[in-house]
C-alpha cells in the first residue's frame, strides 16, 4: 500500500440554493489510488456539520464515487458558506487518505419579507413648516442578498388630501412635506407606507404626524346683537352689545382677553363661554353725549400676541328730561302809549336741550277759556266756548303779595258750561249738602249765570261785529 488516494481536484465548489429540499443529491467525482485489492480506494468521509453527509456510489466496474448528500434545509441568513474537508480513504494498514476541499456557497432565495425597524413611528411638523420640509426616514431592511434585499419605499391606500400633503422617497424612505399645513384644518395625519424587495415580498408601517399649533390665526370679533339707539335714562349695567369671540388656534394661543378702548361709559364683562357684554358703565345724558363710539380689543396669549379689534357705536336716543329754559329770567318792555294795535311789543326765547318733539315753546293749540284781572281778580273768559272745551272747567285763581317772602292764597272755581240753566242743575245738585252745599251752589249759581251772560254778551257781539 504504497498509493495514496488522490482526487482529480483539490478544491470542490458548490452553489446550492438555500430552499434546496433534505435528500438532494450532488456529484463530487471519485478518487484514485493505484493500489489494487484491499489497498485501493475503499470510500469517502467528510468533515462532521450540520447539514451534509456523504455517500459512497459503487459503479458496474467497481469504481467508487462521492455523492454529496442534503439532510437538513440550509439557511443563507443564518450559514451563507460552509467549507468542510472531504477525505479518501484505502484499505491498506495502515490506510493512507487523500483530501480536498469542499466549498459550498448556498444561494439566497426570497423566503425573508422586508421588515421595518419600528411597526410605528412618530413625528411633529409645526405647521408653518415650508414645503419640502422632512417629517422623519423610515427604513426596513430585507435578510436576503442580491435583488431579493433591495427594498421600494411607497405609500399605502390613502385619502387624496393626505398624498397631497406628503411624499416618499421610493430609496431612502424619506418623508418631505409637500403643502402647507394648517392646523385648524387638520391636527393629525396617520401615513400608511409599505416596503417591497425585489422578490415582491411587501411590509407595512404606520406614521403618525402631529402637527404643532402656531399662533397665527388673530381673535375674530363678531357683534351678535347691538342695541343702539339705547334710550338716556336706561340704568347703569344695561346690557348694549353682546359680542362672540373665537380663536382657532389651541392652548394659550386661543385664549382671548377682551378690552374696550375709548369711552368710559362702557365697559365690556365676560360672559358664558367665549361671550362678552357691553354693558353701561354709568348714567347717560344725551345732551352731553348724543353717542358713544368704543372700540372692542380681543388679544390672546400667544408668543408673540395677536389681536384683532371692532368699533362699537352707541347713539343715545332722547327723553324728555329737560325743561324748557327762557333765555333771560325777566323781560322788560317798553311801549308807546299811542302804539297801533298788533304793534310787537317784545320778543321772548325760550330754548330745550331735549331733541325731537321732546325739544321744540310748541304752540297751545287753543289759549285757555278764562283770564283772571291782575288787580281786580275778575275772571273773564279769554275767547269763545268751542265744542273742544270740557263740560266741567276748573279754575285756580292764585293771589300773592309783594312780601319777602311773598305769600299767597288759592281759591278753585268750578264751572260748568251748559246752554240752559236747567242742565247745569243736575251737575249742581252733585255739591255737598247742607246749608254750606246750599250756599255753594248759590254761589255758584250766581257764577254760572254771569258767565252765561257774558257769554251771551260775548255772542251778540260777535255777531254785530261780523
Amino acid at each position: 500500500n504504497d498509493n495514496t488516494p488522490r482526487f482529480l481536484q483539490n478544491k470542490f465548489q458548490l452553489e446550492i440554493n438555500e430552499l434546496t429540499s433534505p435528500g438532494a443529491r450532488f456529484y463530487l467525482g471519485m478518487a484514485e489510488d493505484a493500489d489494487v485489492g484491499s489497498n485501493s480506494l475503499q470510500g469517502y468521509e467528510l468533515e462532521a456539520n450540520e447539514y451534509f453527509t456523504v455517500e459512497v456510489k459503487e459503479s458496474q466496474d467497481g469504481s467508487k464515487s462521492a455523492e454529496l448528500v442534503l439532510r437538513h434545509s440550509l439557511d443563507r441568513e443564518k450559514e451563507q458558506s460552509l467549507r468542510l474537508m472531504l477525505t479518501a480513504l484505502d484499505g491498506g494498514d495502515p490506510p493512507r487518505t487523500g483530501t480536498a476541499q469542499l466549498w459550498i456557497n448556498v444561494t439566497d432565495a426570497n423566503d425573508n419579507p422586508p421588515v421595518f425597524t419600528q411597526d410605528r413611528y412618530h413625528a411633529s411638523l409645526r405647521e408653518d413648516a415650508p414645503p419640502g420640509s422632512t417629517v422623519l426616514n423610515v427604513s426596513a431592511s430585507d435578510a436576503d442578498a442580491g435583488t431579493n434585499a433591495h427594498v421600494i419605499y411607497r405609500f399605502g391606500k390613502m385619502p387624496a388630501k393626505v398624498l397631497r400633503k406628503f411624499t416618499v422617497d421610493a430609496g431612502s424612505g424619506a418623508i418631505t412635506l409637500q403643502e402647507v399645513l394648517d392646523f385648524e384644518d387638520t391636527r393629525a395625519f396617520s401615513l400608511a407606507v409599505e416596503v417591497t424587495d425585489g422578490g415582491g415580498l411587501v411590509a407595512h408601517c404606520k406614521v403618525e404626524v402631529e402637527v404643532l399649533d402656531v399662533n397665527d390665526n388673530p381673535p375674530e370679533i363678531t357683534i351678535l346683537s347691538l342695541s343702539s339707539p339705547v334710550p338716556e335714562d336706561a340704568p347703569a349695567g344695561t346690557v348694549v352689545a353682546l359680542l362672540n369671540v373665537n380663536d382657532p388656534d389651541s392652548g394659550e394661543n386661543g385664549q382671548v382677553s377682551c378690552e374696550l378702548s375709548g369711552e368710559a361709559s362702557l365697559s365690556i364683562v365676560a360672559s358664558s363661554g367665549s361671550s362678552y357684554k357691553v354693558v353701561t358703565a354709568s348714567a347717560l345724558d344725551r345732551e352731553q353725549a348724543s353717542e358713544h363710539r368704543v372700540t372692542v380689543v380681543a388679544r390672546d396669549r400667544g408668543r408673540p400676541a395677536l389681536s384683532s379689534s371692532t368699533e362699537v357705536l352707541l347713539e343715545v336716543s332722547d327723553v324728555n328730561d329737560n325743561a324748557p329754559v327762557f333765555e333771560e329770567a325777566s323781560y322788560s318792555a317798553y311801549v308807546a302809549e299811542n302804539n297801533a294795535a298788533g304793534a310787537l311789543v317784545l320778543r321772548v326765547q325760550a330754548r330745550d336741550a331735549d331733541a325731537g318733539a321732546n325739544g321744540r315753546l310748541v304752540q297751545a293749540s287753543e289759549p285757555a277759556l278764562f283770564r283772571v284781572g291782575l288787580q281786580s281778580g275778575e275772571v273773564r273768559t279769554a275767547r269763545a266756548v268751542s265744542e273742544r272745551d270740557a263740560a266741567k272747567q276748573r279754575v285756580v285763581a292764585v293771589v300773592k303779595d309783594h312780601g319777602q317772602p311773598a305769600l299767597s292764597a288759592t281759591a278753585t272755581l268750578h264751572v260748568v258750561l251748559a246752554e240752559s240753566l236747567q242742565e247745569a242743575l243736575p251737575e249742581l245738585s252733585e255739591r255737598p249738602a247742607g246749608a254750606e252745599a246750599a250756599a255753594a251752589a248759590a254761589e255758584l249759581q250766581f257764577y254760572l249765570v254771569l258767565a252765561l251772560a257774558l257769554l251771551s254778551a260775548l255772542f251778540v257781539l260777535s255777531v254785530a261785529l261780523v
